[in-house]
């Protein structure tokens, strides 16, 4: 970037809706084209220990954006009502409805609106449209909360919630499963106690597991489900505050290391896009072991206190009847990218209270999802590993403890995590290793970038290294962050090639394009990742899997390829 044009930017307007602007304050490297707020450089450093390499604003929910993002259009809406600009929210609401007249999203905002403005007839009405055109009734439920007081204070909507199965709002969400124990997800409409009613498929209960709601929590909670036999399915039911939900559920607990076959997906850049969200009920007709969420799962973009905002970004995903379903067919887990971290290639810094609103976004991501476990205690994260039989996979935290990637001496993982990594590999004796990053780690697949591994390539070598030394066989890499589906073969010196599968864009509108030297680039439509290990076979694999249930590249890696004679 020129000086000129980062000099230009040293004071950034910060743009939304185009009635009002408010002037902030920024402090850019000109020299680099860093950006950060003025708080991220210490000590009058030359170096920001936290920020960006894009404008660090708000641009990602300008006008523009919101014309070319179906997932910016109800976020700027909102913004606009939470600045306390209602009329200007109204307006734009309205005028998405002139061009798309059925869109949930600007009914439920409008209904907001003008509760914010105490005009409840006119919150009414817009809610009853919102209802009428197919908007879950949860969504009214979940909240913001804060923001929709005035309307739940109303004898029509107390009535309306009398005659709706409101016990359970979001989930459940089955994850962290072992050979012998699980964890549910889930939120209630108000602090609950929960119960979880596990049994065999025979009908035989085998216990019952507990736990409650919270505010604090956003009511939501994770139950551990425990002594349970490996590959084993089971039933359960939900008892809130003594009433069972009228579904029942069921999950399978992972096999010892004996399975024959594993199944898994994955997949980021999941911003939410009306007509793209039907994407999960395609997933939900894979048997698929796990599911692996690889960032930018919702797209938050909002660097500081998690406040409603945050909540409203999860909730309109968490509450479309497609993703449910695919919640009640998969075991989930999740790892976070730059959008849902803070903002567009953002970097932490190395501590973990500082900025402010660094560990409360990480706790706030925490309670979205039902994972192992969330770091160390003395360095949290979203990282943490888990097996499925013969497969493990280590998750890693690839935003929390990056450091600046223009300083000389820099890291992407922190010292804490990749001493965990290298520990968790060497303790591990998975017939296959799986290591999962949330940025691609081929540097041909964002060519001169500094956000992906191709900006921090002493530590990939360190890694690489580390696996050699060490004779670890049989590595595989996951990524995510580039939207299209690729697979990379990287040639190392004395070792096997190890191969890169990526995909990201579960249901993004917006598409990168397919570099040269993958082995195979799919990017026309939203698609998935799966990955099926063989090990009748020996073979790994891997398809591509489009929105429409189609395959759009397949390729076979012999497991003996993954190995060396040494």
């Amino acid at each position: 970037m020129k000086c000129c044009q980062v000099l230009a930017v040293a004071w950034i307007l910060f743009f939304l809706g185009g009635c009002q602007q408010e002037e902030y304050k920024y402090k850019s490297l000109s020299e680099y084209g860093q950006f950060a707020p003025s708080d991220a450089f210490e000590e009058n450093s030359e170096y920001a220990y936290y920020g960006s390499e894009n404008e660090w604003n708000r641009r990602m929910f300008s006008e523009n954006a919101t014309s070319k993002y179906y997932k910016r259009q109800g976020q700027r809406q909102l913004l606009e009502i939470l600045d306390g600009r209602f009329d200007t929210a109204i307006r734009i609401c309205k005028n998405t409805l002139d061009v798309q007249p059925q869109d949930l999203e600007s009914y439920f905002n409008l209904s907001i609106a003008f509760s914010r403005k105490s005009e409840i007839d006119s919150a009414l009405y817009y809610m009853k449209l919102a209802l009428d055109n197919g908007l879950p009734f949860t969504r009214y439920l979940a909240g913001p909360k804060e923001l929709l007081q005035p309307i739940y204070e109303t004898d029509y909507f107390k009535n309306l919630k009398k005659g709706k199965d409101t016990i359970l709002i979001h989930g459940p969400m089955k994850g962290a499963i072992t050979t012998k124990s699980a964890k549910i997800w889930l939120r209630t409409v108000d602090e609950s106690d929960v119960k979880i009613v596990v049994s065999k498929n025979n009908g035989n209960v085998i216990g019952t597991f507990s736990g409650d709601t919270k505010a604090e929590k956003d009511y939501s909670v994770e139950i551990p489900v425990t002594d349970l036999e490996p590959s084993t399915e089971y039933t359960f039911q939900i008892i809130i505050d003594g009433r069972q939900t009228a579904k029942n559920y069921s999950f399978k607990t992972y096999p010892e290391r004996d399975e024959d076959k594993i199944a898994i997906g994955f997949g980021g850049g999941a911003g939410y896009t009306d007509k793209h969200e039907r994407i999960w009920d395609t997933l939900a007709t894979y048997s698929l072991d796990a599911f692996l969420m690889l960032g930018d799962n919702v797209y938050v973009d909002l660097p500081e206190m998690p406040g409603a905002f945050h909540d409203y970004t999860y909730y309109r995903r968490q509450s479309r009847p497609e993703y449910r379903r695919f919640l009640q067919s998969t075991n989930i887990y999740a790892i976070w990218d730059d959008h849902d971290a803070a903002i567009d290639d953002i970097w932490m810094g190395p501590y973990i209270d500082k900025p402010e609103w660094k560990l409360p976004m990480l706790r706030h991501f925490e309670r979205q999802w039902v994972n192992p476990f969330n770091g160390l205690e003395k360095a949290p994260g979203c990282y943490f590993n888990f097996s499925v039989g013969n497969v493990e996979l280590f998750m890693l935290d690839c935003r929390f403890y990056r450091t600046n990637p223009f300083k000389e001496e820099r890291t992407m993982l922190g010292p804490d995590q990749k001493e965990w990594l290298k520990e968790k590999i060497l303790e591990s004796n998975a017939n296959v290793k799986v290591i999962v990053s949330s940025v691609p780690w081929a540097l041909a697949a964002k060519p001169g970038s500094k956000d992906t591994w191709a900006g921090f390539e002493a530590e990939r070598r360190e890694i690489f290294k580390f696996l050699t030394d060490n004779s670890i066989d049989r590595v595989i890499l996951l990524s995510a962050d580039r939207h299209r589906t690729d697979v990379w073969k990287i040639e190392r010196e004395n070792d096997y090639p190890l191969y890169e599968f990526q995909s990201s864009r579960l249901t993004n509108i917006h598409t990168h394009p397919v570099m040269p030297g993958a082995l195979l680039a799919y990017n026309e439509k939203c698609s998935f990742g799966l990955l099926e290990f063989d090990f009748i076979k020996n073979i790994i694999v891997f398809n591509i899997i489009s929105i429409d249930n189609q395959s759009k590249g397949r390729i076979t890696v012999d497991l003996d390829e993954l190995q060396i004679n040494r």
